[in-house]
């Protein structure tokens, strides 16, 4: 049976305006893999959604004044229009605050109920004296008793990454009314027994040691010694039910039931294109499915320890074969902070400068192993010195000369023998490096290589000088265009995961000889496959124009300036 390969992206918390690093950390490598392994001919799906639940939607559309559910429902029409705009492509994109969720949800809490993974618990939580609220997770804010930053949430510590006990904040505030006057009080709340399947979690993560070094250590050195028993309740009033009739009045918290999102949309997704297949049987639990986790690294714990043992306890899924988590990608050496100014509209930037660019820019700064920085300046110079020059001159430059020239087309004569010569065969050893690193998850390291294509496609075609041979050999001058024309057409199909709309526009000079399976051959490397594709030779219809524009320095200064005129 052909392997399947099931990608998730980490579902996007719908409580405010996507940014630059949510982009790059999580969705645009989990869009590239998925363009990939499809163009290697595996059966893919891409699944995300939106995260719906959670106290820090219930605090924010109580500001706003608007109820739960058209708060999370005008945020997850947000960012599936900003997903669009960076031609980021889900088979389905659903929502947690949908019935077909909470189905799926309260079958997992039976599952692991059943198997005795569930139980219940009295711990202290903090109370607000003032407004009489129970202040869970992210209702308190205070400082944080391990590093000492001001401001940890009541769930975490933004700082420093420990997850948080809340009755250890130090110098806590109500984040309803601001009140200081806060309590400790007892509460009964049931539990994820994470503690009895240590053993089970440790033989399974033990053979994922090839997991990225960014992953595999940290996982490790938090479970050597055993796993801690987390809440999966809360006394909410928005949220899934705890499907048990002496639970009255509590919610399943964010964190239980928002990884099952990616299981429920899977369902979801086969259900509305009438699929005969099973999303259990057929993908989830499918011993020929690979299962990839895109996330950013604050959520590893939850994707790589709290889910596997969900997966595996519950009996309904295999745990994921990967989790790549990424690490951060910053603004200017600092955090994207929208409260603080420090900030990007990723929607106004995709206005100015078009998806291209800024997926090129992006892809080339995927926090793969550390964190990275987005600033203008070097957006500029990535886009104007590389994919500008580099792949947009290139193509204006051959296939303009082309159509001025071999008006009728270029016979297929000349277009023999280059998947035989030293550049083709250079070319397809290029091709398979490729293959290797983007299936080892190493993006830019790939990118890089099929942008080294572009360079060696430059240099060929300034070396041969085709402009001058044309003066004195128009037969020369031909074979020359023909082998820029091919080195042009592999840039366009292996561009495909990364820039699609550059890459369509490319393949559209060759759309009279290109198939859809030439185009999976020459991404395969199978070179000679061209001699096909060119069987009835070329001939430039439309006129080609810059397919990439520079951007100005004065746009670009006028940038700098606003980010450096914002409040941090």
């Amino acid at each position: 049976m052909d392997k399947k390969v099931l990608i998730t992206s980490a579902l996007p918390y719908a409580n405010g305006p996507l940014h630059f690093g949510h982009l790059a950390g999580a969705y645009l490598p989990a869009d590239i893999l998925t363009r990939h392994n499809r163009l290697l001919g595996k059966k893919v799906i891409h699944i995300s959604g939106s995260d719906e639940h959670g106290v820090a939607i219930m605090l924010n559309a109580n500001k706003v004044k608007k109820d739960y559910k058209s708060y999370v429902d005008e945020w997850h029409a947000k960012h599936k229009e900003t997903f669009s705009k960076y031609k980021i492509e889900f088979d389905f994109f659903g929502q947690t605050s949908a019935k077909y969720h909470e189905e799926e949800v309260k079958k997992w809490f039976k599952n692991l109920f059943d198997a005795g993974m569930v139980g219940t618990k009295e711990n202290q939580q903090l109370f607000c004296n003032d407004c009489k609220n129970h202040l869970p997770d992210r209702f308190v804010q205070g400082t944080c008793y391990e590093c000492g930053y001001l401001d940890a949430r009541g769930d975490e510590c933004p700082n420093c990454g420990i997850l948080i006990d809340a009755p250890k904040l130090k110098n806590p505030v109500c984040q309803m009314c601001g009140s200081h006057n806060i309590k400790e009080v007892t509460v009964s709340q049931y539990y994820l027994l994470l503690s009895k399947y240590h053993q089970q979690f440790r033989n399974w993560f033990s053979g994922k040691s090839w997991w990225k070094k960014t992953v595999y250590p940290y996982v490790d050195s938090l479970t050597k010694e055993g796993l801690v028993d987390r809440a999966i309740s809360r006394d909410l009033d928005w949220g899934i039910d705890v499907p048990l009739s002496e639970a009255k009045g509590k919610k399943l918290y964010v964190w239980f039931d928002a990884p099952i999102g990616y299981v429920s949309n899977t369902k979801e997704y086969l259900k509305s294109i009438n699929s005969e297949e099973d999303y259990i049987i057929d993908w989830w639990k499918n011993s020929d499915t690979e299962i990839i986790n895109f996330i950013g690294k604050d959520n590893i714990i939850f994707h790589a320890i709290i889910f596997p043992v969900m997966s595996m306890a519950s009996g309904i899924v295999n745990p994921a074969s990967n989790v790549p988590a990424n690490q951060y990608l910053n603004l200017a050496g600092k955090q994207f902070s929208k409260s603080s100014g420090h900030y990007v509209d990723a929607d106004k930037a995709i206005e100015d400068f078009g998806a291209d660019a800024l997926r090129y820019y992006l892809i080339s700064l995927i926090p793969e192993s550390s964190d990275s920085s987005f600033t203008w300046e070097n957006f500029q110079a990535k886009v104007n010195n590389e994919l500008a020059n580099n792949i947009g001159n290139l193509i204006n430059r051959c296939l303009m000369f082309l159509k001025k020239n071999w008006s009728d087309g270029i016979d297929e004569k000349y277009f023999a023998g280059f998947a035989t010569s030293e550049y083709g065969q250079s070319v397809q050893k290029k091709i398979l490096e490729h293959k290797a690193l983007l299936s080892d998850y190493q993006i830019k390291k790939a990118m890089e290589v099929v942008m080294t294509i572009g360079h060696d496609a430059n240099n060929y075609f300034s070396e041969q000088a085709p402009w001058a041979q044309f003066k004195e050999d128009k037969e020369i001058a031909a074979k020359t265009l023909a082998y820029s024309s091919q080195y042009i057409l592999i840039l366009g199909v292996m561009l495909s995961p990364y820039l699609p709309d550059l890459s369509r526009n490319i393949l559209d000079f060759f759309s009279d000889c290109l198939t859809v399976d030439f185009q999976k051959e020459i991404y395969l490397g199978k070179i000679e496959i061209l001699e096909k594709v060119f069987a009835n030779g070329l001939m430039i219809k439309t006129q080609p124009k810059a397919l990439v524009p520079k951007i100005e320095d004065s746009i670009i200064k006028s940038l700098v300036e606003e980010l450096k005129g914002q409040s941090f």
